[in-house]
């Protein structure tokens, strides 16, 4: 599922999604559960890769926002080159350098929540650091449970629907002109 839908159906609160259910002919889309977590690792002359991944069995759809990259307390003054190696649409492996930071020049780049599906690995290419990513692991889970409590609501409104009385036309006065 694309994070945009998944972003979209998020809003709906589950009051919205109560009131929306009592309407016969609208379908409710399956509830909707957004996490976000704070990311982090180092890279340096020590730790030279890091690898992000997932467990294989799980169900959620997950993303890895990046926020920042910047060089830490302790770096020289060199090119410090940081690569992603990933996955692209064709599932092949691909490695791109991301960032070239430098403490006297440009010692911090912003992503602006540069979106990366798992596994995800990230090498200094050169350099040596310390470099600092930063971002956002965002899991979207998608729940086609439906419990006993929605079908008993279900329940509920067809009945109160059933009870309802017909709309009578209304009644026309005399001597009115």
């Amino acid at each position: 599922m694309a994070a945009g839908t998944a972003a979209a159906l998020a809003f709906l609160s589950q009051e919205s999604r109560v009131r929306a259910g009592r309407v016969r002919s609208l379908r409710v889309p399956a509830p909707v559960t957004m996490d976000s977590f704070f990311f982090g690792c180092e890279l340096s002359g020590h730790t030279r890769s890091y690898t992000f991944k997932v467990e294989e069995e799980d169900d959620a759809e997950h993303v890895l926002a990046l926020t920042m990259l910047c060089l830490t307390e302790g770096a020289k003054d060199e090119c410090n080159v940081v690569e992603v190696v990933a996955r692209n649409h064709d599932h092949q492996e691909i490695a791109v350098p991301v960032a070239n930071l430098k403490l006297s020049c440009q010692p911090m780049l912003s992503l602006d929540y540069f979106q990366l599906q798992p596994p995800v690995t990230f090498r200094l290419k050169s350099g040596s650091g310390p470099v600092r990513i930063t971002g956002r692991h965002q899991i979207v889970t998608i729940s086609n449970d439906v419990s006993e409590e929605e079908e008993n609501e279900e329940e509920d409104s067809e009945e109160e629907e059933a009870e309802l009385c017909p709309i009578l036309p209304a009644k026309k006065q005399r001597g009115r002109p």
